[in-house]
C-alpha cells in the first residue's frame, strides 16, 4: 500500500533538503554580509570612507547572491542583512550631506528598508555627540533635524507593526533616542544664547 505515495514522500524529501541546504547557506551567507556592514559603520565612524565603501560594495554583492537562494520561502533569513545594508548606505548619505538612498538605490526589500533607516538614527546620534564635542553645534543640529525626519517618514507605517516585525519596537528606540538628543541640543542652544548674552554686556560695559 505504501508503494502508492513513495513518489510523492520522495519528492518532498528532496524539497525539503533543497530548503535545508539553502537555509544553512542563508544563515552562514547572511552572518558574513552583517560583519561587512558593521566594518562599513565602525569605518565610517573612523573617517575612512573608502575602506566603508569597499565594505558596503561587497556586501551588496554578496546579497545580490545569497537573494537567489532566498527565494519566496526563506526571504526572512535575509531581512537583517538588508537592514544592515540599508543602515550603512543611509549613514553614509547623511555623512556625505547626500539624500537619503531609495529602495532601489539599495535594492531591499520594503520591510528591510524601513527597519534599516530606523536602525540609522542610532548612528546618527553618534555623530551628534561627535558635532558637539568639537563644537559644531550647527551641524549637530542639522543632523538631530535628519533624526526627526527620518522618523516621521517612517512612523505612519506604524500600522504594519503586524506585517513587518519588529517596526513598532525599532520607532520606540528611535523616539527614545531623539527625545535624548532634544535635551541636548536644547541645553546647548542655551549655553550658546547665555554666553552670547554674557558677551555682549562684557562689551556694553567696556564700552
Amino acid at each position: 500500500m505504501t508503494s502508492s505515495i513513495q513518489s510523492s514522500l520522495n519528492e518532498i524529501d528532496a524539497n525539503l533538503k533543497d530548503i535545508q541546504d539553502r537555509r544553512e547557506k542563508l544563515i552562514k551567507g547572511t552572518r558574513d554580509i552583517i560583519m561587512l556592514c558593521s566594518k562599513s559603520i565602525i569605518a565610517l565612524h573612523h573617517g575612512k570612507t573608502e575602506e566603508a565603501k569597499e565594505s558596503m560594495v561587497q556586501a551588496k554583492s554578496m546579497l545580490e547572491e545569497f537573494r537567489a537562494y532566498a527565494k519566496h520561502d526563506l526571504s526572512r533569513y535575509i531581512v537583517v542583512a538588508e537592514q544592515e545594508l540599508v543602515e550603512a548606505h543611509a549613514l553614509l548619505s547623511v555623512m556625505e550631506n547626500r539624500i537619503l538612498p531609495s529602495i532601489n538605490d539599495v535594492g531591499v526589500m520594503g520591510e528591510s528598508y524601513l527597519t534599516g533607516l530606523l536602525d540609522c538614527v542610532g548612528e546618527i546620534k553618534r555623530l551628534v555627540y561627535d558635532r558637539m564635542r568639537s563644537s559644531r553645534a550647527h551641524d549637530a543640529e542639522k543632523l538631530f533635524a535628519t533624526m526627526e525626519e527620518i522618523y516621521g517618514a517612517v512612523y505612519p507605517f506604524a500600522a504594519y507593526d503586524n506585517i513587518v516585525p519588529g517596526l513598532r519596537k525599532k520607532l520606540d528606540v528611535a523616539r527614545m533616542l531623539i527625545e535624548d538628543i532634544r535635551a541636548v541640543v536644547t541645553e546647548e542652544t542655551r549655553r550658546k544664547a547665555m554666553i552670547e548674552a554674557v558677551e555682549k554686556l562684557e562689551k556694553r560695559v567696556s564700552s
